[in-house]
């Protein structure tokens, strides 16, 4: 399992660091696995588009004002989204894993997106990734070097490329930072919006 150590630098680093480790969820018996194929970095008080813009915690943000490491879930829609924090305590800076690969619980997987027919469509984008995975909001703070959820280190030498966040609208200059991460030519990237 990753240390608190590798979440307490800087965001940027953290999330393009996080390309290619492995995403791991033990539920009834069962472990999942995922190779995280794309995050997005946002720096809490310097960002306006991160949910800690205003630096003030609140009910919803005060898990990013912890310590390094734990998971930041919530709710957008009917999704759940799992960020990770980093930096230091009150430094409300978070990465949002935004797709994996899926690399081992597949039936699992396939028996939580039930609905959905084609495997590229489990684990492709941040809220499908959690349904899969059933992270819900029961896993709000959860340090992420214990069990049941838990990140681990992954491929070495991906290849990873960077472009704008997805689908920040209404945030000035935030929109365009090139704070965007994901393995170069991997088909469980999600699809790129402006």
């Amino acid at each position: 399992m990753l240390q608190r150590s590798f979440y307490e630098r800087p965001v940027i680093q953290v999330a393009r660091e996080l390309i290619g480790c492995y995403l791991v969820r033990e539920i009834d018996g069962e472990t999942l696995v995922g190779k995280i194929v794309e995050t997005e970095a946002y720096a809490g008080p310097l960002d306006r588009a991160a949910h800690s813009y205003s630096n003030r915690p609140t009910e919803r943000t005060k898990a990013m004002f912890q310590e390094a490491g734990h998971a930041y879930i919530y709710e957008m829609h009917t999704h759940a989204l799992l960020n990770v924090v980093t930096g230091r305590v009150g430094q409300p800076h978070g990465v949002l894993i935004r797709a994996v690969e899926p690399i081992a619980g597949l039936e699992v997987m396939k028996q939580n997106r039930a609905t959905v027919k084609r495997q590229i469509d489990w684990t492709n984008g941040p809220g499908k990734l959690t349904k899969a995975f059933h992270i819900t909001k029961a896993l709000y703070a959860h340090p992420l070097n214990e069990r049941p959820l838990y990140i681990e280190e992954g491929e070495k030498g991906v290849k990873i490329a960077r472009s704008p966040r997805v689908g920040i609208a209404n945030s000035g200059r935030a929109a365009d930072y090139p704070w965007r991460f994901f393995e170069r030519g991997n088909p469980y990237v999600s699809t790129f919006r402006k």
